[in-house]
């Protein structure tokens, strides 16, 4: 790609990018990064952790290690998105760039980052389901620093009054009689996130998936079994009217109150879990015909910006390269509350806490949102889908005129 080419796609992608944020976002992005005066700059999605945490103090130890010194700054995802875009337009971006799994494919079209065939980073051990969601047109655009993923929570107190055993939860018709026998106990069944936004569609495509059903075809029969399950669980009062406008925060709160046998969220929660006033277990989203469904992986790549310098490779390799070692990753991922996305490190992590043995398997069946070589056109099907998975809910359509209006949109965008 010439400059010239390179840098009107910059351009092109950064208005698409900032036209979906807010406008402070905007003009808190104007700006590029200061002069690094020979540090190496890192950019990461992790504005919580402070100097004075393990994760800058890994960040800084691998500059050391390197023979360099790090300077780092972390933003709200949204923001480093855009911050990205525009300092590769301007020539100026980070040595090395930590974002949101599906921003990958956005900044690859763009040309803002290298491959890791460029740099020479060594991918080869991990897992291929997870490193899928950093690939594009087969090029691999960095290196996933781990995955976290959706499966049920239950609460063991009610699924045991209503006789349910939470092992035999194989497949939708065992989960739906276990949600029958906790109802018929005047207890309420399982609540999750159908919010007309990315968290809906999130937490919809384990179910979307589970069936069989593809992104390129939001209307297949597949498709229309899976957003029946929901719409169905919504009329037989197996789920609260108050899942079309939760989120993920919102759908955990209501589990918190003892009140429900299953919630579907993530490995984010899993410390606010510990705190919960009952007893509590996990177990994956089944598939329709049973097994684990394939959950969406969020999580973050580690990547390399094309830079002007490219003297400055080596070393920004040797940064990367640290960050995603196996000792560094067992560290990180524990902090993030992340499954690794090495094998040898997933087994590490679940002899070290049995608790996250399900998280390891729900997160080795799981799969990118912009898989399946989908990259920047997976955005124009999520909101396709979710605006389908509101009108079924809301009862504005059916199932499969929802998913039918939806196809129509994503093919058009």
């Amino acid at each position: 790609m010439t400059g010239f080419s390179r840098r009107r796609r910059l351009a092109a992608v950064a208005v698409i990018a900032l036209a979906a944020v807010t406008g402070s976002a905007c003009s808190s992005s104007a700006d590029g990064p200061a002069d690094s005066g020979g540090a190496y700059l890192v950019w990461d999605p992790y504005p919580q952790f402070a100097d004075d945490s393990e994760w800058v103090a890994l960040l800084k130890k691998c500059g050391t290690d390197a023979g360099v010194t790090v300077e780092r700054t972390g933003y709200d995802t949204t923001d480093l998105t855009n911050k990205a875009l525009l300092a590769a337009q301007q020539g100026n971006s980070p040595d090395v760039l930590i974002v949101d799994n599906p921003v990958i494919s956005t900044l690859a079209e763009a040309g803002a980052l290298t491959t890791t065939d460029d740099n020479k980073l060594d991918v080869s051990a991990m897992e291929k389901n997870l490193l899928g969601a950093g690939q594009s047109d087969g090029k691999t655009y960095g290196v996933p620093i781990g995955a976290n993923t959706l499966a049920l929570y239950y609460n063991k107190d009610l699924l045991a009054a209503a006789g349910v055993d939470p092992a035999a939860v194989k497949d939708w018709a065992s989960l739906t009689a276990a949600l029958t026998k906790v109802k018929a106990k005047g207890k309420k069944g399982i609540t999750f996130s159908a919010i007309g936004t990315e968290e809906g569609s999130f937490q919809f495509l384990p179910w979307f998936w589970g069936s069989g059903a593809q992104l390129t075809s939001l209307d297949s029969p597949q498709a229309v079994s899976a957003l029946t399950l929901w719409t169905d669980w919504l009329k037989q009062g197996h789920a609260p009217n108050s899942i079309i406008n939760n989120t993920q925060t919102t759908s955990w709160q209501e589990f918190a109150t003892g009140d429900y046998a299953f919630a579907e969220n993530g490995t984010w929660q899993l410390a606010n879990a510990e705190k919960l006033g009952f007893s509590y277990g996990t177990i994956p989203i089944p598939a329709s015909a049973g097994g684990p469904a394939p959950a969406p992986t969020g999580g973050e790549f580690v990547s390399i910006p094309v830079q002007k310098t490219t003297g400055r490779y080596a070393t920004s390799q040797k940064l990367v390269t640290c960050l995603t070692n196996a000792d560094n990753l067992l560290t990180t991922d524990t902090t993030l509350s992340y499954v690794a996305p090495v094998a040898a490190v997933q087994e590490r992590q679940a002899t070290a806490d049995p608790k996250l043995k399900v998280w390891v398997e729900a997160v080795r069946a799981a799969k990118g949102r912009t898989g399946d070589n989908l990259g920047t056109k997976y955005p124009k099907i999520s909101e396709a889908l979710w605006t389908a998975v509101q009108s079924a809910l809301s009862g504005g359509k059916s199932p499969q005129e929802a998913l039918a209006a939806a196809q129509t949109a994503a093919a058009s965008r």
